[in-house]
């Protein structure tokens, strides 16, 4: 099966290419020809995630999904969220986005020296089948579906570890003592919010 992922981000496609394995071939927006700024302007993650999938969906015809994932902190009512990968440059204006070591930097100024550490990473996944077309032939049919990983730990208060990506180094999940950077992608990918929305979709497309 061949499917797009609504994404050029290299750590993203290869943790999920390493969860998805050979049965299906995970294809990026650079291999489809794709090299705009996909507009993210929903509220949620559920938006994000299916506007993404929608465009690809609508511009290139083929079967796609798409994710977005936040940082939810509890002690700042759930902040970053949907801004998780551009916080810096929303909070104080003159960071870039996208800019991982200012977004770590930013949330622990945020936090301070609040005992309250409890987060967690949320992933939503929305994918976007092509189906057979229409028999009267106007249009192809499609089935919109959507898959939710949550991975509950806390916000240490300082980096640590060298694997990952984005703020893999300051949170610690729920049941180890290490930080995502520390466990490295192998066991990150077994038990990730990310792992966790798409092992629910590969599930789900392997019985397709």
């Amino acid at each position: 099966m061949k499917i797009v992922f609504a994404t050029n981000n290299q750590h993203k496609l290869d943790e999920i290419r390493s969860i998805l394995g050979d049965n299906i071939e995970v294809l990026s927006l650079k291999d489809i020809g794709c090299d705009i700024d996909i507009p993210e302007t929903g509220q949620t993650l559920e938006e994000n995630a299916l506007q993404k999938a929608q465009y690809i969906y609508d511009h290139y015809h083929m079967s796609v999904f798409a994710d977005d994932t936040g940082l939810e902190v509890e002690a700042l009512n759930g902040a970053p969220g949907i801004y998780s990968a551009r916080y810096a440059s929303m909070v104080d204006g003159s960071s870039v986005s996208h800019d991982s070591e200012a977004n770590m930097s930013c949330l622990l100024k945020e936090l301070g020296e609040n005992n309250n550490r409890k987060a967690r990473f949320r992933t939503v996944i929305a994918l976007i089948l092509k189906k057979d077309i229409c028999p009267c032939g106007c249009t192809s049919i499609k089935e919109i579906h959507q898959f939710e990983g949550i991975v509950e730990g806390e916000i240490i208060r300082e980096r640590r570890g060298g694997e990952g990506f984005g703020y893999d180094p300051i949170f610690q999940p729920d049941g180890y003592n290490k930080t995502f950077a520390e466990l490295g992608m192998g066991i990150k990918n077994h038990i990730s919010h990310r792992a966790r929305a798409v092992q629910k979709l590969a599930e789900f497309l392997l019985k397709t």
